[in-house]
């Protein structure tokens, strides 16, 4: 097995220095060095979303992400998402609107949700399943999910 190597990464706006194998992903570094569960191992293909982070602001695939390849960006995680203790307008609806079942998705959907929102102004319910097709829900039908995304259109103050 190969060594160790310093890798630095911005997480959360927190530098953090780790020691990683030059191969591991993005989401094991999170998840094993860091302790930050949230992003989830789905199919660790890049194909449910389930591991979904923020990198410059961009839903990217943890699973499928080298932290030797992310020293130079901004990773936001869900851990990250809120400010001053408050939930994000998009965790806020989830929350109200009931928008999650089992809860394993639901970390990769509010972030590719996030994105969404900072991207567009008013998205359409047409603009929001765009976005959020990457991510896959193996418990609900999308509907209280698209719905709870259009809800924090209202809701970004």
């Amino acid at each position: 097995m190969t060594e160790r190597i310093p890798i630095t990464l911005d997480v959360n706006r927190t530098v953090r220095t780790i020691a990683a194998h030059p191969g591991d992903t993005l989401l094991t570094t999170l998840r094993e060095d860091l302790g930050l569960t949230g992003a989830k191992r789905g199919c660790n293909q890049g194909v449910c979303g389930a591991c979904t982070v923020l990198i410059d602001g961009r839903p990217m695939r943890s699973c499928l992400s080298l932290s030797a390849n992310c020293t130079d960006a901004r990773i936001t995680t869900i851990e990250g998402l809120q400010s001053d203790g408050r939930l994000s307008p998009v965790q806020k609806a989830f929350a109200k609107l009931g928008a999650v079942q089992c809860g394993f998705c639901t970390s990769g959907m509010v972030l590719a949700a996030h994105a969404c929102l900072q991207s567009q102004a008013a998205p359409s319910a047409d603009d929001v399943r765009t976005a959020l097709a990457g991510n896959i829900c193996r418990c609900s039908g999308y509907k209280k999910i698209i719905d709870a995304v259009l809800f924090a259109v209202g809701d970004r103050s």
